[in-house]
């Protein structure tokens, strides 16, 4: 799987923080529409996403290495735990895709318990929760663009991999967009 994944190619600032006409606030009331814009804005501008969170990271990161790494260490396993409870369990696996937000926040909360016993919790705030809140506030309010739509329409037909995929995959968010890109080709075919 590995040897098949690409990464994203990195958008230009314009594209990423194209200024303030091309963000507005989420429809709370459409949950389904505001999830919709999130997983795009995830899949289309994860490397960015990715290089600033590795920007915040490594400035915690050199304040404080040992309490970044314990913490890195703790989510990482607390995220794998989670992710194999849900391949192995019905029941969290059915929430996890039925509310993948609160399956996220699970996590983080678990491991900010965990944290808390090991004395990093200012750490784990700082270098691991800021940076993916910056990214989810980015994600919720930037407006998707034309070639946003089409790299994730090639990305769900699966002609492309990426780790942001691949992370959707773990979370069983794609199912439901191969199966309407699915469906929708298939009514074309018949027409």
């Amino acid at each position: 799987m590995a040897a098949k994944m690409e990464l994203a190619p990195l958008r230009q600032w314009n594209d990423f923080y194209p200024g303030t006409d091309r963000f507005a606030k989420p429809e709370f009331g459409d949950l389904t529409k505001w999830n919709n814009r999130v997983i795009s804005n995830l899949m289309y501008y994860q490397t960015n996403y990715f290089a600033a969170a590795v920007v915040v990271f490594l400035i915690v990161g050199f304040l404080n290495p040992f309490g970044m790494f314990l913490g890195g260490a703790v989510v990482a396993l607390v995220f794998m735990g989670s992710v194999w409870a849900g391949e192995n369990q019905v029941m969290v696996k059915n929430f996890k895709k039925k509310n993948p937000s609160v399956f996220v926040v699970c996590v983080m909360v678990t491991s900010y318990f965990l944290l808390s016993l090991c004395g990093g919790v200012l750490v784990f705030m700082f270098g691991i929760t800021f940076p993916l809140l910056l990214i989810l506030i980015h994600a919720s309010l930037r407006l998707r663009n034309m070639k946003n739509k089409m790299e994730n329409k090639i990305e769900g037909v699966g002609l492309k991999k990426t780790p942001m995929g691949i992370i959707m995959d773990l979370l069983d968010q794609q199912e439901e967009k191969m199966n309407k890109i699915q469906d929708f080709l298939e009514s074309k075919m018949k027409d």
